[in-house]
């Protein structure tokens, strides 16, 4: 799932817009609920590195919001690692564009969406 059809799938299923808050981080976006505001997924490029990942340059990851329990069990998946940059017990990072699969970064949007949605 790339960059664009990340963007689109949340646009259509959660009716949310990428935010860009960061100016040093210009490719870098959040996805909110319309009420509440609360994000329930972060979306940056990351060097290889401080993920742990072999080779040069940088990945893009998604992270979301994921109970520690359901965590444990997602982090044995393709393209899924303890979360960068957030909290590592509630949130994980998806490599959406591979190896991730689609329905692993899409099951993993939902969670998150009804962890962070305002109750």
């Amino acid at each position: 799932m790339t960059k664009g059809e990340l963007i689109a799938y949340v646009q259509e299923r959660f009716d949310a817009e990428p935010e860009y808050l960061w100016a040093e981080l210009p490719d870098a976006f959040v996805f909110r609920h319309r009420s509440g505001r609360k994000w329930f997924a972060v979306a940056m490029d990351v060097r290889r590195d401080r993920l742990g990942l072999a080779g040069e340059g940088t990945v893009f990851v998604l992270d979301v919001k994921c109970s520690p329990l359901l965590g444990g069990s997602f982090l044995g998946e393709p393209g899924v690692l303890p979360a960068y940059h957030m909290n590592k017990m509630h949130w994980l990072s998806v490599l959406p564009d591979g190896p991730a699969e689609e329905k692993t970064v899409k099951q993993l949007l939902e969670i998150s969406y009804e962890l962070t949605r305002k109750k």
